[in-house]
């Protein structure tokens, strides 16, 4: 966290792809400073979370109309107060990214690695443990497995900012990851999804075209990547440096806050049916949980392993368990209804992986300070 410094020059590739200095201050905790320079808002995210979603499931159950409501809008699919939100997480996060000493690192060799892995890990592993385990906890139920194994397929282009910043991770990597993933979802979402639910799973029900695909990512990353590389380059061109850092610090909670607001909307727009099907949803919250725990410690684990650094791991580690639940709710409701059980299950997507990703901000800030896991 904190802010960046902007020279190109200090733009390094071992160890982090974000300026550092490690060999003039061995002694720094990145991890712990990081907690420290956190403002009140960030320190106490977990309770804001947590209120979040309870205020939203309350007024989807005692507010009449309000899911209705919340739907009449649409946003390339989705709810357009959940768009809304998406945009405005987002917008903040991606202004601080160093676009122009990004290229600096793409002649590197090491970049090329963590990329390798990353598509790795976010292509073939995390899909195809998603399918196990929906078939392991749900073989009786064929509409709720396929909305898990779309949440599966949907690769994170937005939380995955916020867990990864908040985590002390790599922003500028991370937000490499974020481009290289969404491309990746234009051209792999569609026949994964056909791969896995009409062949391997045997049920002739998915069909969704190429555009829907790629005007969801276009949207919810293009706006808010484009606003964002003209912002900087606007301020720092005309304002300087220094100024751009002054907005940075004003406009930084502004991701939180769309997080927060995201969160509300969408409890309160399916908290009806959250509360009604209980049963569907916890059947459906347990391989969630198993799933974002087991991929998030198990890439932690390797990239420790091979010596990536705390930095890198941690972007690595919550790239591979975050997910794009706003596009798998999109063609889950395009596909087969607001109200179908497919729809449902990818709505019990984001509804733990929130809480169980805050788990594990702390967990490897934990470790990170515990092992004094350096870069």
């Amino acid at each position: 966290m904190g802010a960046p410094t902007d020279s190109p020059e200090s733009f390094e590739i071992n160890g982090s792809l974000e300026d550092q200095n490690i060999e003039s201050a061995p002694e720094k905790d990145t991890r712990s400073s990081a907690f420290k320079s956190l403002g009140f808002l960030d320190r106490y995210l977990a309770l804001w979370i947590l209120l979040a979603m309870i205020i939203g499931v309350l007024l989807g159950n005692f507010v009449d109309g309000i899911e209705r409501t919340l739907h009449q809008g649409k946003f390339v699919g989705v709810s357009l107060p959940i768009a809304i939100g998406l945009l405005i997480m987002m917008y903040p996060i991606l202004c601080k990214v160093q676009y122009e000493v990004l290229h600096l690192a793409f002649s590197k060799n090491e970049l090329w690695v963590q990329v390798a892995f990353s598509v790795f890990v976010n292509w073939i592993v995390a899909p195809f443990l998603m399918l196990g385990l929906a078939w392991a906890f749900l073989p009786d139920k064929s509409e709720l497995r396929t909305g898990l194994i779309l949440v599966g397929l949907g690769r994170c282009i937005a939380m995955v900012l916020i867990w990864n910043g908040l985590a002390a991770g790599d922003s500028n990597y991370c937000a490499i990851l974020v481009v290289i993933n969404s491309i990746l979802q234009i051209a792999l979402f569609a026949p994964l999804a056909v791969l896995f639910i009409n062949v391997i799973s045997d049920t002739d029900e998915f069909e969704v075209s190429y555009p829907a695909v790629a005007t969801n990512v276009a949207v919810f990353l293009g706006i808010p990547l484009g606003a964002a590389v003209l912002t900087r380059y606007l301020i720092r061109h005309f304002a300087g440096p220094s100024r751009y850092e002054i907005f940075i610090k004003w406009l930084s909670p502004w991701s939180l806050i769309g997080l927060l607001y995201t969160i509300l909307i969408l409890f309160a727009s399916q908290g009806r049916q959250v509360i009604h099907q209980i049963v569907s949803v916890v059947r459906v919250a347990a391989p969630l949980t198993v799933y974002f725990i087991v991929i998030f410690v198990a890439t932690l684990a390797v990239t420790n392993r091979l010596g990536f650094g705390y930095k890198l791991s941690v972007t690595q580690s919550f790239t591979a368990a975050s997910n794009n639940f706003e596009l798998a709710i999109a063609v889950a409701v395009a596909t087969f209804g607001p109200d179908s059980d497919q729809a449902l299950a990818s709505t019990v997507g984001p509804l733990i992986e929130v809480p169980v990703l805050i788990g594990l901000v702390y967990l490897v800030r934990f470790i990170g300070k515990r092992w004094n896991w350096r870069d």
